[in-house]
Protein backbone atom coordinates (compact mmCIF):
# COMPACT_ATOMS: atom_id res chain seq x y z
CA UNK A 1 0.00 0.00 0.00
CA UNK A 2 1.18 3.49 -0.93
CA UNK A 3 0.82 5.98 2.20
CA UNK A 4 1.45 9.65 2.27
CA UNK A 5 2.10 11.47 5.81
CA UNK A 6 1.73 14.97 6.31
CA UNK A 7 2.80 16.70 8.91
CA UNK A 8 3.32 20.64 9.60
CA UNK A 9 5.04 20.07 12.76
CA UNK A 10 8.55 22.36 13.30
CA UNK A 11 9.75 20.69 16.61
CA UNK A 12 9.69 17.15 17.30
CA UNK A 13 7.60 16.30 19.95
CA UNK A 14 5.97 13.15 21.27
CA UNK A 15 3.19 12.98 18.31
CA UNK A 16 6.01 13.54 16.09
CA UNK A 17 7.51 10.20 17.48
CA UNK A 18 4.61 8.45 17.07
CA UNK A 19 4.31 9.71 13.19
CA UNK A 20 8.43 8.03 13.07
CA UNK A 21 8.02 5.04 14.44
CA UNK A 22 4.93 4.25 12.43
CA UNK A 23 6.56 4.69 8.98
CA UNK A 24 9.50 3.26 10.34
CA UNK A 25 7.18 -0.30 10.84
CA UNK A 26 5.41 0.11 7.64
CA UNK A 27 8.21 0.59 5.70
CA UNK A 28 9.43 -2.22 7.92
CA UNK A 29 6.27 -4.40 6.78
CA UNK A 30 7.23 -3.85 2.82
CA UNK A 31 4.77 -1.02 2.63
CA UNK A 32 5.76 2.30 0.24
CA UNK A 33 5.50 5.49 2.61
CA UNK A 34 5.87 8.88 1.94
CA UNK A 35 6.29 12.12 4.22
CA UNK A 36 4.88 16.01 3.43
CA UNK A 37 7.39 18.33 6.12
CA UNK A 38 7.42 22.23 5.86
CA UNK A 39 10.80 23.58 4.80
CA UNK A 40 11.99 24.37 8.56
CA UNK A 41 11.18 21.22 9.76
CA UNK A 42 13.95 20.58 12.59
CA UNK A 43 13.37 16.68 12.69
CA UNK A 44 13.11 15.29 9.11
CA UNK A 45 16.82 13.34 9.73
CA UNK A 46 14.63 11.06 11.67
CA UNK A 47 13.03 10.13 8.78
CA UNK A 48 16.50 8.79 7.15
CA UNK A 49 15.11 5.46 6.58
CA UNK A 50 12.91 6.74 3.69
CA UNK A 51 14.67 7.73 0.56
CA UNK A 52 14.94 11.00 -0.56
CA UNK A 53 12.58 11.36 -2.98
CA UNK A 54 10.04 10.41 -0.98
CA UNK A 55 9.85 13.17 1.40
CA UNK A 56 8.16 15.99 -0.21
CA UNK A 57 8.92 19.79 1.04
CA UNK A 58 6.25 22.28 1.21
CA UNK A 59 5.56 25.59 2.72
CA UNK A 60 3.30 25.87 5.46
CA UNK A 61 1.81 29.09 6.97
CA UNK A 62 -1.09 27.80 9.91
CA UNK A 63 -1.63 25.48 7.41
CA UNK A 64 -1.31 24.67 3.28
CA UNK A 65 -2.48 27.10 0.87
CA UNK A 66 -4.40 26.05 -2.08
CA UNK A 67 -1.48 26.52 -4.35
CA UNK A 68 0.50 23.81 -1.59
CA UNK A 69 -2.69 21.57 -1.74
CA UNK A 70 -2.44 21.25 -5.30
CA UNK A 71 1.20 20.25 -5.48
CA UNK A 72 0.92 17.81 -3.08
CA UNK A 73 -2.64 16.12 -4.89
CA UNK A 74 0.20 16.15 -8.12
CA UNK A 75 2.03 14.41 -6.07
CA UNK A 76 -0.16 11.88 -4.92
CA UNK A 77 -1.78 11.22 -8.33
CA UNK A 78 1.78 11.20 -10.04
CA UNK A 79 3.00 8.25 -7.20
CA UNK A 80 -0.69 6.59 -7.17
CA UNK A 81 -0.70 6.98 -3.35
CA UNK A 82 -3.93 5.44 -1.35
CA UNK A 83 -3.71 6.70 1.19
CA UNK A 84 -3.42 10.48 2.84
CA UNK A 85 -3.20 10.57 6.64
CA UNK A 86 -3.15 13.89 8.72
CA UNK A 87 -1.47 14.11 12.31
CA UNK A 88 -1.21 17.32 13.10
CA UNK A 89 -4.80 19.78 13.84
CA UNK A 90 -3.96 22.23 11.35
CA UNK A 91 -2.98 19.78 8.22
CA UNK A 92 -6.35 18.47 8.41
CA UNK A 93 -8.31 20.87 6.14
CA UNK A 94 -5.18 20.87 3.73
CA UNK A 95 -5.07 17.50 3.68
CA UNK A 96 -9.04 17.38 2.92
CA UNK A 97 -8.15 19.71 0.33
CA UNK A 98 -5.83 16.93 -1.28
CA UNK A 99 -7.85 14.31 -0.90
CA UNK A 100 -10.67 16.34 -3.11
CA UNK A 101 -8.23 17.30 -5.45
CA UNK A 102 -6.59 14.18 -6.31
CA UNK A 103 -8.12 10.88 -7.40
CA UNK A 104 -8.74 7.55 -5.63
CA UNK A 105 -7.27 8.67 -2.42
CA UNK A 106 -8.91 7.80 0.84
CA UNK A 107 -7.75 11.33 3.66
CA UNK A 108 -7.74 9.27 7.42
CA UNK A 109 -6.79 11.84 10.02
CA UNK A 110 -5.09 11.25 13.64
CA UNK A 111 -6.37 13.29 16.53
CA UNK A 112 -4.30 13.89 19.37
CA UNK A 113 -5.38 15.61 21.87
CA UNK A 114 -8.21 16.42 24.09
CA UNK A 115 -9.24 20.08 22.86
CA UNK A 116 -12.54 20.43 20.93
CA UNK A 117 -12.40 21.09 17.64
CA UNK A 118 -14.49 23.98 15.80
CA UNK A 119 -17.89 23.18 14.52
CA UNK A 120 -16.97 24.26 11.01
CA UNK A 121 -14.61 20.82 10.96
CA UNK A 122 -18.26 19.07 10.43
CA UNK A 123 -18.68 20.31 6.88
CA UNK A 124 -14.88 21.11 6.08
CA UNK A 125 -13.48 17.46 6.90
CA UNK A 126 -16.90 15.56 5.81
CA UNK A 127 -14.54 13.58 3.24
CA UNK A 128 -12.73 11.93 6.17
CA UNK A 129 -12.62 8.11 5.70
CA UNK A 130 -11.69 7.47 9.03
CA UNK A 131 -10.26 9.48 12.39
CA UNK A 132 -8.25 7.52 14.53
CA UNK A 133 -8.20 8.55 18.45
CA UNK A 134 -5.58 7.73 20.32
CA UNK A 135 -7.51 7.04 23.57
CA UNK A 136 -11.21 6.58 24.58
CA UNK A 137 -11.94 10.46 25.77
CA UNK A 138 -10.35 11.64 22.81
CA UNK A 139 -12.76 9.34 20.55
CA UNK A 140 -15.84 10.66 22.45
CA UNK A 141 -15.33 14.30 22.03
CA UNK A 142 -14.48 13.86 18.05
CA UNK A 143 -18.68 12.60 18.19
CA UNK A 144 -19.30 16.08 18.00
CA UNK A 145 -17.85 16.34 14.89
CA UNK A 146 -17.76 13.01 12.91
CA UNK A 147 -19.77 10.25 12.79
CA UNK A 148 -19.47 7.60 14.90
CA UNK A 149 -18.62 4.80 12.37
CA UNK A 150 -15.80 6.62 11.19
CA UNK A 151 -14.05 7.12 14.74
CA UNK A 152 -11.55 4.33 15.10
CA UNK A 153 -9.43 4.44 18.70
CA UNK A 154 -6.35 2.78 18.62
CA UNK A 155 -3.84 3.40 21.30
CA UNK A 156 -0.29 4.81 20.24
CA UNK A 157 2.52 2.13 21.06
CA UNK A 158 6.06 1.60 21.74
CA UNK A 159 8.16 -1.16 20.74
CA UNK A 160 8.75 -3.22 24.02
CA UNK A 161 12.40 -2.91 24.96
CA UNK A 162 14.50 -6.23 26.46
CA UNK A 163 14.95 -5.99 29.75
CA UNK A 164 17.71 -7.83 31.76
CA UNK A 165 19.30 -7.28 34.78
CA UNK A 166 22.53 -7.04 33.82
CA UNK A 167 21.74 -4.47 30.99
CA UNK A 168 19.83 -2.59 33.10
CA UNK A 169 21.91 -1.79 35.95
CA UNK A 170 24.64 -0.85 33.49
CA UNK A 171 21.94 2.10 31.90
CA UNK A 172 20.95 2.91 35.25
CA UNK A 173 24.87 3.59 36.55
CA UNK A 174 26.09 4.78 33.03
CA UNK A 175 23.23 7.75 33.38
CA UNK A 176 23.96 8.37 37.16
CA UNK A 177 27.85 8.69 36.56
CA UNK A 178 27.73 10.87 33.20
CA UNK A 179 25.54 13.33 35.60
CA UNK A 180 27.19 13.21 38.56
CA UNK A 181 24.48 11.49 40.54
CA UNK A 182 25.56 8.67 43.54
CA UNK A 183 24.40 5.08 42.02
CA UNK A 184 22.08 4.70 45.37
CA UNK A 185 20.23 7.96 45.87
CA UNK A 186 16.28 8.10 44.55
CA UNK A 187 15.95 9.55 41.56
CA UNK A 188 12.29 10.99 40.33
CA UNK A 189 11.80 12.29 36.78
CA UNK A 190 9.23 13.65 34.81
CA UNK A 191 9.50 13.99 30.72
CA UNK A 192 7.41 16.66 28.04
CA UNK A 193 7.78 19.28 26.80
CA UNK A 194 8.13 22.68 29.07
CA UNK A 195 5.10 24.49 28.89
CA UNK A 196 2.96 25.11 31.86
CA UNK A 197 0.04 22.47 31.40
CA UNK A 198 2.49 19.81 31.43
CA UNK A 199 2.88 20.62 35.05
CA UNK A 200 6.58 20.77 35.66
CA UNK A 201 6.09 23.38 37.95
CA UNK A 202 3.95 21.57 39.83
CA UNK A 203 6.63 18.44 40.36
CA UNK A 204 9.07 21.34 41.37
CA UNK A 205 6.90 22.36 44.28
CA UNK A 206 6.47 18.68 45.16
CA UNK A 207 10.10 18.32 44.84
CA UNK A 208 10.84 21.21 47.40
CA UNK A 209 8.29 19.26 49.89
CA UNK A 210 9.79 15.78 49.28
CA UNK A 211 13.33 17.15 49.77
CA UNK A 212 12.91 18.41 53.27
CA UNK A 213 12.35 14.54 54.27
CA UNK A 214 14.49 13.09 51.83
CA UNK A 215 17.54 15.16 51.95
CA UNK A 216 18.93 12.64 49.35
CA UNK A 217 16.47 12.50 46.61
CA UNK A 218 17.46 13.99 43.07
CA UNK A 219 15.30 14.78 40.31
CA UNK A 220 15.73 15.33 37.02
CA UNK A 221 12.77 17.06 34.24
CA UNK A 222 13.65 15.78 30.62
CA UNK A 223 11.94 18.89 28.12
CA UNK A 224 12.35 21.64 25.50
CA UNK A 225 11.12 25.05 25.77
CA UNK A 226 9.83 25.51 22.35
CA UNK A 227 8.39 28.77 22.93
CA UNK A 228 10.11 31.77 21.90
CA UNK A 229 13.28 33.03 23.96
CA UNK A 230 12.74 29.64 26.44
CA UNK A 231 11.05 31.91 29.46
CA UNK A 232 9.44 29.00 30.91
CA UNK A 233 12.50 26.94 31.09
CA UNK A 234 14.10 29.88 32.99
CA UNK A 235 11.41 30.63 35.23
CA UNK A 236 11.35 26.64 36.27
CA UNK A 237 15.06 27.02 36.92
CA UNK A 238 14.85 30.54 39.29
CA UNK A 239 11.80 28.36 40.71
CA UNK A 240 13.90 25.77 41.75
CA UNK A 241 16.12 28.09 42.96
CA UNK A 242 14.13 30.04 45.16
CA UNK A 243 13.62 26.77 46.69
CA UNK A 244 17.54 25.87 47.03
CA UNK A 245 17.61 22.87 44.43
CA UNK A 246 19.14 23.82 41.81
CA UNK A 247 21.75 21.32 42.95
CA UNK A 248 19.48 18.94 43.00
CA UNK A 249 17.52 18.89 40.17
CA UNK A 250 18.84 18.29 36.84
CA UNK A 251 17.53 20.01 33.63
CA UNK A 252 17.83 17.85 30.34
CA UNK A 253 16.66 19.05 26.59
CA UNK A 254 14.18 16.41 24.39
CA UNK A 255 16.58 12.81 24.41
CA UNK A 256 15.04 10.57 21.38
CA UNK A 257 16.17 7.65 23.27
CA UNK A 258 14.87 8.24 26.85
CA UNK A 259 16.25 4.15 27.82
CA UNK A 260 18.88 5.45 30.27
CA UNK A 261 17.47 8.22 31.32
CA UNK A 262 14.06 6.01 32.51
CA UNK A 263 16.52 3.13 33.29
CA UNK A 264 18.05 5.31 36.17
CA UNK A 265 14.63 5.99 37.99
CA UNK A 266 13.59 5.22 40.94
CA UNK A 267 9.92 6.61 40.22
CA UNK A 268 8.58 8.56 37.08
CA UNK A 269 6.12 11.12 37.68
CA UNK A 270 3.70 12.76 35.04
CA UNK A 271 2.30 15.91 36.51
CA UNK A 272 0.64 17.02 33.54
CA UNK A 273 -3.09 19.04 34.22
CA UNK A 274 -3.77 17.16 30.83
CA UNK A 275 -2.89 14.13 28.66
CA UNK A 276 -4.69 12.84 25.70
CA UNK A 277 -2.75 9.76 25.72
CA UNK A 278 0.60 9.80 27.87
CA UNK A 279 3.40 8.56 25.70
CA UNK A 280 5.87 9.13 28.47
CA UNK A 281 3.89 7.44 30.71
CA UNK A 282 3.87 4.54 28.55
CA UNK A 283 7.32 4.05 28.04
CA UNK A 284 7.99 4.50 31.91
CA UNK A 285 6.19 1.54 32.52
CA UNK A 286 7.38 -0.50 29.84
CA UNK A 287 10.99 0.27 30.93
CA UNK A 288 9.44 -1.09 34.20
CA UNK A 289 9.95 2.41 36.09
CA UNK A 290 6.71 2.73 38.73
CA UNK A 291 4.65 5.64 37.73
CA UNK A 292 2.54 8.31 39.85
CA UNK A 293 0.37 10.34 37.68
CA UNK A 294 -2.08 12.88 38.00
CA UNK A 295 -5.68 12.29 37.01
CA UNK A 296 -5.87 13.26 33.39
CA UNK A 297 -7.69 11.40 30.85
CA UNK A 298 -4.60 10.11 29.42
CA UNK A 299 -2.59 8.82 32.39
CA UNK A 300 -6.25 6.63 33.88
CA UNK A 301 -6.36 4.72 30.61
CA UNK A 302 -2.71 3.75 31.29
CA UNK A 303 -2.22 3.44 35.24
CA UNK A 304 -4.70 1.33 36.94
CA UNK A 305 -4.56 3.21 40.58
CA UNK A 306 -3.00 0.75 43.20
CA UNK A 307 -1.89 -2.10 40.63
CA UNK A 308 0.41 -0.40 38.04
CA UNK A 309 0.89 3.05 40.24
CA UNK A 310 -0.64 5.43 41.53
CA UNK A 311 -2.72 8.74 40.59
CA UNK A 312 -3.29 12.15 42.45
CA UNK A 313 -5.69 14.73 41.72
CA UNK A 314 -4.45 17.52 38.91
CA UNK A 315 -2.70 20.51 40.40
CA UNK A 316 -2.09 19.63 44.14
CA UNK A 317 1.38 19.66 44.34
CA UNK A 318 1.23 18.96 48.24
CA UNK A 319 -0.90 15.65 47.22
CA UNK A 320 1.80 14.50 44.41
CA UNK A 321 4.47 15.02 46.76
CA UNK A 322 3.25 12.94 50.00
CA UNK A 323 2.41 10.11 47.72
CA UNK A 324 5.82 10.51 45.77
CA UNK A 325 7.01 10.01 49.90
CA UNK A 326 5.06 7.44 50.43
CA UNK A 327 6.20 5.08 47.68
CA UNK A 328 9.99 6.03 47.85
CA UNK A 329 9.60 4.83 51.24
CA UNK A 330 7.70 1.39 49.88
CA UNK A 331 10.50 -0.74 47.64
CA UNK A 332 7.99 -3.58 47.79
CA UNK A 333 5.44 -1.89 46.28
CA UNK A 334 7.37 0.04 43.56
CA UNK A 335 8.98 -3.07 42.60
CA UNK A 336 5.58 -4.82 42.35
CA UNK A 337 4.01 -1.68 40.51
CA UNK A 338 7.34 -1.53 37.77
CA UNK A 339 6.81 -5.14 37.19
CA UNK A 340 2.66 -4.69 36.62
CA UNK A 341 3.19 -1.88 34.98
CA UNK A 342 5.47 -3.26 32.39
CA UNK A 343 3.33 -6.16 31.87
CA UNK A 344 0.50 -4.34 31.02
CA UNK A 345 2.06 -2.02 28.74
CA UNK A 346 3.98 -4.66 26.62
CA UNK A 347 0.51 -6.29 26.28
CA UNK A 348 -1.98 -3.94 25.64
CA UNK A 349 0.10 -0.78 24.04
CA UNK A 350 2.89 -2.60 22.29
CA UNK A 351 3.77 -0.85 18.65
CA UNK A 352 3.05 -4.02 16.45
CA UNK A 353 -0.90 -3.51 17.68
CA UNK A 354 -0.69 0.01 16.74
CA UNK A 355 0.76 -0.76 13.45
CA UNK A 356 -1.25 -4.03 12.85
CA UNK A 357 -4.88 -1.70 13.89
CA UNK A 358 -3.52 0.98 11.50
CA UNK A 359 -2.58 -1.10 8.85
CA UNK A 360 -6.04 -2.27 9.06
CA UNK A 361 -7.62 0.76 9.12
CA UNK A 362 -5.83 1.33 6.07
CA UNK A 363 -7.45 -1.64 3.95
CA UNK A 364 -10.64 -0.96 5.68
CA UNK A 365 -11.22 2.41 4.25
CA UNK A 366 -9.30 1.95 1.09
CA UNK A 367 -10.89 -1.05 -0.07
CA UNK A 368 -7.67 -2.12 -1.83
CA UNK A 369 -4.37 -3.85 -0.66
CA UNK A 370 -2.65 -1.54 -2.82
Amino acid sequence: MKILHISSAKTFGGGERHLVDLCRELVNRGHEVHVVLRPTCEWSEKLDFLPPDRILHSSIRNAFGVFGSKRIARYVNDRGIAIVHAHAARDYIPASLVCRMAKNVKFVLTRHVLFAMKPFNRIALRNVARVIAVSPPVAQNLRDIFPVDKIVTIPNGIKVPDLDAETARKRREAFRFFHGIPFDVPLIGTVGELKPLKGQHDFILAAAEIAKTNRDARFVIVGRDNSLGGEFRRELKRLAKVFELGDRILFLDWIDDLSEVLGALDLYVSPSHSESFGLAILEAMLYGVPVVATETAGAKELVDDGETGLLVPVGEAAKLASTVARLLADGPTRLRFGAAGRKVAAEKFSLEKMVDATIALYENCSGSDR
